[in-house]
């Protein structure tokens, strides 16, 4: 047989060549067609507006699947599990001149060169190598380099958990909603493309990733003493039928699927940007699918209005504040970053044995 020709997407003013484009990557569905690698290339172009709006100048790891998506296929966590589909958090081989690269450094100190969108035709040329969700950190190059150490978004994950689902996840969002007003704060709702919900705002890039994170963990705590449904917990076996707010999403190198990424599941689902009063509609997010999410931008973006303005992260630091005096403390970082202060022992409290720990959550070596 012979092979399929590469075809050229006209990605702003480049032409950006895509090999292999009637390879399938995601099949057919009962309510959507199988989709190509060139439909892939071609919706990041439809949207571009708000993909850029999400990604520019922004360090960004690649999800990528090289092969498509299939239903069993996994994510490779890194850690010698190997999967069909993998995060690159280095700028690829063979990238092009136009992508500009932007050093970051890791929790652990070593650094790297990741990709950085500065116009549309970066994220289409990631399209050619496989990518189908991009991972913004919260933070944007400038000309001073201190500012990839200060994130300009607060990202508020609500997780549902066994026993919950996405209607439960949009209930709390609405309460969400509610503490971010009664905080003087504006938040911008989206869909995960699976399960879950995302709120981001916009702050000013003032604070430390560690402040961001305790506001996150303030903001979680407060949350949950509105709603019973809602959780902190960072074990699983402690978190219930509830929304988990994973905090630790604002961590350095820590990141969510970005505003009109693709998502690896069946029928090409997107992480989709909403008007509240659309989300609280919302029943099946998989609605919101490649073929359907460019037609909403023909009615404008629910989240073109995101960077007008940006809220200071104080009010949620001085609840953060609070909480500690009350004694409400530091909660449990991700197992890969190192033991910080104040943190609570690394161990599931089912397995805790109490007499092998002091008090700031350090094991005792008997």
């Amino acid at each position: 047989m012979a092979k399929t020709p590469a075809a050229m997407v006209q990605a702003g003013d480049r032409e950006v060549r895509i090999s292999s484009p009637d390879r399938v990557i995601y099949e057919a569905t009962d309510r959507t067609p199988e989709v190509t690698k060139l439909m892939v290339a071609e919706y990041f172009v439809a949207v571009g507006d708000g993909l850029m709006r999400a990604l520019r100048d922004r360090p960004t790891a690649l999800e990528r699947w090289p092969d498509g998506y299939r239903e069993g296929f996994r994510l490779s966590t890194g850690y010698g599990d190997d999967g069909e589909g993998f995060y690159q958090k280095r700028v690829p081989k063979g990238a092009p001149d136009y992508l500009e690269p932007v050093g970051i450094t890791f929790p652990s100190g070593r650094t790297a060169e990741e990709v950085c969108s500065t116009e549309i035709a970066v994220p289409v040329w990631c399209a050619q190598m496989g990518t189908l969700t991009f991972h913004p950190w919260p933070v944007r190059r400038t000309d001073d380099p201190a500012s990839l150490d200060h994130p300009d978004e607060l990202r508020i994950d609500l997780d549902p958990q066994p026993g919950t689902g996405f209607a439960d996840a949009v209930r709390v969002a609405g309460v969400a909603r509610e503490l971010l007003e009664d905080l003087g704060l504006r938040g911008f709702p989206k869909t995960s493309g699976n399960r879950g919900v995302h709120v981001y705002v916009r702050i000013e890039p003032r604070w430390t990733f560690e402040d961001v994170r305790h506001a996150a963990i303030a903001f979680g705590r407060e949350l949950a003493r509105r709603d019973e449904q809602v959780t902190t917990a960072w074990w699983k076996e402690e978190r219930g039928e509830r929304i988990f707010v994973d905090y630790n999403q604002n961590n350095r190198d820590r990141t969510i699927a970005s505003a009109y990424s693709l998502r690896p599941k069946a029928g090409a689902p997107v992480s989709t940007p909403m008007t509240w009063p659309e989300l609280a509609a919302v029943t099946d997010p998989g609605e919101f699918n490649l073929f359907t999410v460019p037609e909403r931008l023909d009615d404008g973006d629910p989240w073109a209005t995101i960077d007008d303005e940006s809220f200071s992260l104080q009010p949620l630091l001085d609840l953060w504040q609070e909480q500690v005096e009350a004694g409400e403390g530091e909660l449990n970082f991700p197992p890969d970053y190192p033991k910080m202060p104040g943190e609570p022992p690394r161990v599931q409290p089912s397995k805790k044995v109490a007499e092998h720990w002091d008090a700031d959550g350090n094991r005792i070596d008997k």
